[in-house]
Formats: C-alpha cells, structure tokens, sequence
C-alpha cells in the first residue's frame, strides 16, 4: 500500500482516452486527492534518499491500488500480457510437444499430431537433456518454453534421452506454428451421445468446436462439457450460445456506471436449435461459461447438471500501457437473459475472503441457506423458477466426486510419485501396448492395470518416502487403476482418450448427464417444463 499512490502518473496517458466522453466531470474531492498523488510524488522523486528503480515501484503501486477495488481488476506486465496473447490467440510458434517436469528433467508427455517434433520423431516420454548449447537439466517449467519456442522458420536442436536406446538421440527441428486446443475432447458414447469438452474461450473456440460437432454427425443428443472452464473471449461465448440459440434471442446483456448499457443476441439462428443438450459446470467453471450455462438456462434450452459456479460477472476493459502491460479495470456487470446477475457478492478489497468465500460457498449447509435467500427468477420460454444472487445453480446439483480419495493417494500425487511412475512405466511399456491394442477402442476394452504395475507404483512411493499404508490403498485402489489407465490412454491416443476412459468410471455428474440423455422424454424433457 506504500507504493500506491504514484500509479496515477503511470495511468495518465491512457485513461482519459479510455474514459473520454463516458465519465462526468471530477468531482473537487477528487482533484484535491489526485493534486495530493502529485505532492507525494514530487516529493518522492526530489528528496528520497537514494536513486529508486521506478519500475518495480510502479507496477507494485499498480497492484496495489487495484487490490483495494473489486476481485478481478487486475494488473499485468509485459511478460504475463504475452503469455495471455499466446493463450487467447490459439497458436504460437515452437516445436509442437507438451512437457513437464519431474525431478531436474523435461520429460515430453505428448507431441501436437503432425507438428515439427513430431515429425522428426521425437516421443512422448522422451527426456530433453539439452536444447542448443544450454543443459536442460535442472530448468524450470516456466524457463523451458523460452528456449523451446521462437518464430517460425527458426532451429532448434535437442538431445533426448530414450528408454531402451543407449546414448543420446540428437533431433534438429524447425519450429512452426503450434495451434492451442481450446476443446480437450470431442467423442461420441457407447450410447451415441456426442460430448465437447472446452477448457476455455480463445479465438479458436468456435472454429474448433463446430468442426467436432461437424464430425460427431451433428449428434441429436449432446453434452457441452465446462467444468474447470475459467471463460476467456466473449465473442466465443456469444458464438456457442448462438450456436443452439434462435436469431434475435439475448445471450447476456452488460451494465454499468460509466459505459452505456449494453446487449448481445444471436446474429442468425443456431446450428443446433432442437437437439438434446446437457451442459455440465461446477465450481470452477467462471465468466464465459457462466454466460453459456446462463443462457441455456433461462433459455430452457438445455439441462445445467453439476456444481454451482464461481459467480464470476465483471466486465473488465483492457487497457495497453506504453511498455507492454496493461491494467484490466472493471467497467460493467453482466446479466443472464432473465436478467440474473452472475457476479456473486463481494466488498472492495478483501479479495482473500472473496476467495475463501467461494470455498465455503460448497459446503452443505451453506449452500442451502444459499440456496434460501436467492432471488428467484423466470425462465424466457417456459417461465420456470431459476435462482439468481451469483452463478449458475444447475438444475441438477451433483457433489463432488470424491469416493476413492484417500490421504495415501494424495501423498503419491502431492510428492510426484504417480507422474514419476507413469513415465517409466510407459518408457517400458509403451511399445507393447501399441502392439496389443493399435487403437483406443480395444484398449479401452482389453486393458486394465495389473496388480504387479500397482505393486510397482506402491514400492516408488516407498523409495520416494511415502510409507505404505495399506487401508488408504483400499480405498483409493479402483481409482489409482482408473487414473493409470486413463493416463496411458492420453500419452498413446491423446488428450481425448483421457476423458473417455475417467468420465464414465469417476464423473457422477456426467453419468447423470447420459442417463439423463437417454430418458430425454422421462427425465429431461420435464425439467424444462413449467411447474403446474
């Protein structure tokens, strides 16, 4: 909070460009506190003691003074801006593998199909030992993109260490554009449900979701999974909504102080107007999605089945600053259809409670007496009671999946023995399991963990310093089987293979959603009705 007050400077040759014409004139209360910001800094600059390096005085006065308004105005630097431009942009230029790091080593957990890595031959479970002239031994997650990625047409050269190969295998790659998946699954169930699972709103949300949709056959039935979704671009919001939405019909509508009010409806009629849909959301699930899951709600277009959202309804103006940063201020609220406000209650400056708030918020009892005092409102085409006060409340409440859980379990995960574990075993395995089972079907038939391989998992934690407790691997065993299981399918068929093998085994709310689907008639269909 010291360094606060000097921010204005910064802001000065942006924000009257940015609020010109939609703010009434200051009123002498303010002049008087920004003439004392101008006083302090003066007297700062002339008379401190010592030479002061202005920039990182700056940005923390930046944070500061956001900190003291709502939870989600925020500051972010040039380098934090870059990365937000490479998420939302839907590609960048690299070598085309996903990779972690486990233990001092970079460890290649996929390459992107058909990318520059993959095409030299690079594998998942290769180890990078060395990029260029530099060792990557010991390099951190956040330190090996910046020598991974650089523009196209470039080269960069790697050594990797490969399981059953001895010595060092040397690749010398050209980088390329890289796409960012924004949809991590797109498949159809036994049942020939289609299900689309997008981790987030980027430019290429829509793009990617129509072509799944498009190759799935435009399936009758759907789930639109959002769990875990934290939203993104509005415009691709906008466009799935649309998506299943008639022409003219309010998607979300913006308000606020200082901007004119503000609403967005469905440019033409929708891909997909009369299919069966299911959206599944939980906590995590926040803005865009909340704009999606809303509008299908009020709409009676779709079934919400899951765990409320986060309530996350500001609309934030971005606003460059001359090196590269911006500051991200909020302007507006959004409303659902019905006219909910998604935004859940907060006071100024006290984000940590905002936070923990959200925690408690899925307890039981507090949920219910939630749930109590919510403002009720109607649905636009049946006129069915929906509940506002922040979020979405699905029409089916489902808790979290937590059976298997165990303190055990969590100790392998948390000390990165299950990681560990599945890149060695996979360096061992890998080769047989594609001869075994060439495709994701018939592994997903034919293959199951053996005991041996949890035996093996068991004695790594033990070398890894997580003693063996043999009831807390009762209970969580069916689920370690199911998460090694799933996470072979990912590292030989994808990401996508991943979800079809977790969510029917560990997912109640997608179970729900299928059986749901199946009784459309029985069990949907009714929900979206009106309550006589």
């Amino acid at each position: 909070m010291r360094n606060y007050l000097i921010v204005v400077l910064l802001l000065l040759g942006t924000l009257p460009l940015a609020a010109r014409g939609a703010n009434p004139e200051p009123s002498e209360e303010n002049l008087q506190q920004f003439q004392k910001l101008m006083q302090v800094y003066r007297y700062l600059t002339g008379l401190y003691v010592d030479d002061v390096e202005m920039k990182p005085v700056v940005e923390g006065a930046i944070r500061g003074m956001l900190e003291e308004l709502d939870p989600h105005s925020a500051y972010l630097d040039a380098e934090e801006m870059k990365g937000v431009r490479e998420s939302f942009e839907g590609e960048f230029s690299g070598i085309g593998v996903e990779f972690n790091t486990l233990r001092d080593t970079v460890i290649v957990v996929n390459t992107i199909a058909g990318g520059p890595a993959e095409r030299v031959g690079v594998r998942a479970n290769d180890r990078i030992v060395r990029i260029d002239t530099l060792s990557a031994v010991g390099m951190t997650r956040t330190e090996v993109p910046k020598h991974l990625r650089g523009r196209s047409g470039t080269k960069v050269e790697i050594d990797v260490v490969r399981h059953g190969t001895p010595g060092l295998l040397h690749f010398v790659i050209v980088r390329d554009k890289i796409p960012l998946n924004t949809v991590d699954a797109a498949y159809r169930t036994p049942e020939g449900i289609g299900y689309i699972k997008v981790n987030r709103f980027g430019h290429t949300t829509m793009e990617e979701f129509s072509k799944g949709y498009r190759e799935l056959g435009r399936p009758e039935k759907l789930i639109l999974d959002l769990r875990g979704n934290g939203g993104g671009l509005l415009e691709q919001a906008i466009g799935m909504a649309g998506f299943f939405l008639p022409r003219g019909a309010t998607i979300v509508s913006t308000e606020g102080r200082a901007v004119p009010s503000s609403s967005f409806r469905a440019p033409t009629n929708g891909e997909d107007l009369r299919g069966k849909l299911v959206v599944l959301i939980d906590e995590a699930s926040a803005s865009a999605s909340e704009i999606v899951a809303g509008a299908m709600q009020d709409w009676d277009r779709g079934v919400v089945i899951g765990r409320p959202s986060f309530g996350k309804g500001l609309v934030q103006r971005q606003i460059g600053l001359p090196d590269g940063s911006a500051v991200r201020i909020t302007v507006a609220r959004y409303h659902t259809p019905s006219g909910r406000v998604i935004q859940r209650p907060y006071e100024q400056g006290k984000r940590r409670e905002y936070y923990l708030d959200h925690l408690r918020r899925y307890d039981d009892a507090v949920r219910d007496s939630l749930d109590a005092g919510a403002p009720a409102f109607r649905t636009l085409r049946t006129g069915r009671t929906v509940y506002g006060g922040g979020g979405i409340r699905p029409d089916i409440v489902v808790e979290a999946d937590t059976a298997g859980y165990s303190d055990y379990y969590a100790e392998l995960i948390r000390r990165g023995v299950v990681a560990e574990f599945v890149n060695d075993w996979l360096d061992r395995s890998r080769d047989t399991l594609s001869r075994h089972y060439p495709s994701f079907e018939a592994f997903d038939a034919g293959f199951e963990p053996s005991d041996e391989v949890l035996g093996a998992l068991t004695e790594l934690g033990v070398r890894r310093g997580v003693e063996l407790d043999p009831e807390g691997f009762a209970v969580s065993e069916s689920l370690v089987r199911t998460q090694l299981k799933a996470l072979a399918a990912q590292r030989l068929f994808g990401t996508g293979a991943y979800f079809q093998v977790v969510n029917p085994r560990l997912s109640t709310a997608y179970r729900q959603a299928v059986e749901l689907l199946e009784a459309w008639d029985q069990r949907g269909k009714p929900i979206l009705e009106p309550k006589k």
